[in-house]
């Protein structure tokens, strides 16, 4: 993992004087409520329906364990005792005294953690593939390019008030798993034929009012200018995205009005200005990044150590569950990734309580070299497991609640905070997430539905990305009433797609036996190894729809 140096440190513990300072003006009066909202969402501070609302950044999903302790003792000690797990893989803690988010600040530098740009029209915690570094796809290890990303576009001043918030992911594998199409900016890293790093990029993705994919705007860019053209991107969004509708303000209107053509042409007129200027990369700079990025020192895992973990697996049904779909295949052989699920009905999808992070922190120092990934699915990640030790690790997550074996099926539904917390929700989410997997808990019939994304978002602001779902749930407000929308066929990935609305809206407790006949629908019409997805790229909606409003 990155480290701070001397620099990043005393940046992060001053801007913590600084906000102190600022609180302390505010809650004496000195400071207006419209004054102090630039400077508190600077610093991830939100004012939810009901109490503040602190949202903590997770550069690219990296966790060390002793990050992860401090968080649990965080939220034990200034929150109600839990943190919930976001898609772009930060935390939030949903209750919070004001006065007393500067010492929890405090307590994140002290940790090499902070709030800094988490919110506010910036650009934002930069997210990207939760297996990167480990997987057998990977071209590029995306980790160092991340941190160069972080490193220069924190506190960038010139675009420290851009029309509206800005979002970069970054992949360096065959299979896209950070979503690169639907963000403001997705970067694939690959390898030319002579192994040099290439980088395609994409502008102009995004979910939320107005869901689009993403269009290449440059192909082929050489490693050594990503900073400057991307630099130049901003710039071209910055000058001429909308500021006079925050409903039009996002990167993806301007692309989409300019046309991908003319967008690029004035990307490139900029970047002439920057290419081959000071924040052009050279070897020395990628180098020094990267050594912040190496393997542990991994102890060789013996043939019979693999014999019998594959011989456990075969005999034992329960473990056998958990491996299938918690356990991803490793660069190294004799590891494996170990997904924790975060989604039973006790909790919210992706809430946490602090007694189980503290216990996870421990678990990643045992078994994973104290070393957590957080995922886009509101999961956590445990990347370098021996396989020796999955079974003890299995057993430990079972006591903990935390073992579900339900990783890729129904049950791992995305699901935003909704009208529980959120101001701006139009509808519960949590509600209906519970209801849900309470209706399909039966783990045969998940299993035998096979992979399906089900993502829940209570506003059109898509914070559960419901517009990618499978099977995607917005909720929506009719006269004061709550109502969900159901939409079928969105995808992320290789090849995203965004989900088209099935029709008419339905009551909150019609949801899940609506869910059920899209069910019966794909079980009826699938042939063998077809997905959902697979089904309704080829039967299309109407099936689906004359079924439900039959």
């Amino acid at each position: 993992m990155y480290r701070y140096d001397t620099h990043d440190q005393t940046l992060v513990d001053e801007r913590v004087a600084q906000f102190r300072d600022q609180m302390r003006r505010y809650l004496e009066g000195k400071i207006s409520d419209e004054e102090f909202l630039p400077l508190r969402v600077q610093n991830g501070l939100y004012i939810q329906r009901y109490a503040p609302m602190l949202r903590i950044a997770i550069p690219y999903g990296m966790l060390a364990s002793y990050q992860l302790r401090k968080l649990g003792e965080i939220a034990a000690r200034y929150d109600r005792g839990y943190g919930h797990f976001t898609t772009r893989t930060n935390l939030q803690l949903n209750w919070p005294k004001l006065e007393d988010v500067p010492d929890i600040l405090a307590d994140l530098a002290s940790v090499q953690m902070h709030a800094i740009q988490t919110s506010g029209n910036d650009i934002r915690n930069t997210s990207t593939d939760q297996f990167s570094g480990i997987a057998a796809d990977e071209q590029v290890d995306p980790r160092p390019w991340c941190e160069l990303i972080r490193q220069w576009s924190t506190f960038h001043p010139e675009f420290a008030y851009l029309p509206r918030k800005f979002k970069i992911a970054v992949t360096g594998a065959e299979d896209d798993r950070a979503a690169i199409q639907v963000h403001d900016v997705g970067l694939r890293f690959w390898r030319d034929d002579a192994g040099e790093v290439r980088v395609s990029v994409l502008a102009g993705g995004g979910l939320g009012r107005t869901p689009m994919i993403g269009s290449v705007v440059c192909e082929d860019l050489p490693w050594q200018h990503l900073l400057t053209y991307l630099e130049a991107i901003l710039r071209v969004y910055n000058q001429f995205g909308r500021r006079d509708n925050k409903f039009k303000a996002r990167i993806k209107i301007l692309v989409k009005a300019l046309g991908v053509d003319e967008f690029r042409r004035r990307v490139e007129e900029e970047w002439a200005h920057l290419k081959d200027g000071p924040q052009t990369l050279t070897d020395e700079a990628v180098a020094a990044v990267t050594e912040h990025f190496v393997d542990p020192e991994r102890r060789e895992i013996g043939a019979e150590a693999i014999e019998a973990y594959e011989a456990l697996r075969a005999d034992n049904r329960a473990f056998a569950r958990f491996v299938t779909n918690n356990v991803t295949d490793h660069k190294v052989a004799g590891y494996k990734a170990v997904t924790l699920s975060l989604k039973r009905r006790e909790h919210s999808p992706g809430d946490v309580t602090s007694e189980q992070m503290g216990a996870i922190a421990d678990l990643a120092d045992e078994f994973s070299y104290g070393e957590l990934r957080v995922t886009h699915e509101q999961n956590l990640v445990l990347t370098d497991v021996p396989v020796d030790h999955i079974e003890e690790l299995w057993q430990r997550l079972d006591e903990l609640g935390l073992a579900n074996p339900t990783v890729g099926t129904l049950a791992d539904l995305i699901c935003c905070p909704g009208g529980d917390y959120c101001g701006l929700a139009n509808a519960k989410s949590i509600p209906v997430a519970h209801a849900i997997q309470e209706r399909f808990e039966d783990l045969d019939f998940l299993y035998d539905l096979g992979p399906l994304e089900l993502n829940i978002s209570g506003c059109m602001n898509a914070c559960g990305h419901h517009h990618v779902g499978n099977i995607g749930i917005l909720g929506v407000d009719k006269k004061g009433e709550e109502y969900y929308q159901i939409s079928l066929g969105g995808s992320q990935g290789n090849a995203s797609s965004l989900g088209k609305i099935l029709g008419p809206s339905f009551y909150r407790e019609d949801v899940p036996g609506v869910i059920d006949k899209l069910l019966q629908v794909y079980v009826g019409e699938r042939t063998p190894d077809e997905t959902f997805l697979d089904t309704y790229r080829r039967i299309g909606l109407k099936p689906f729809k004359e079924r439900v409003y039959a």
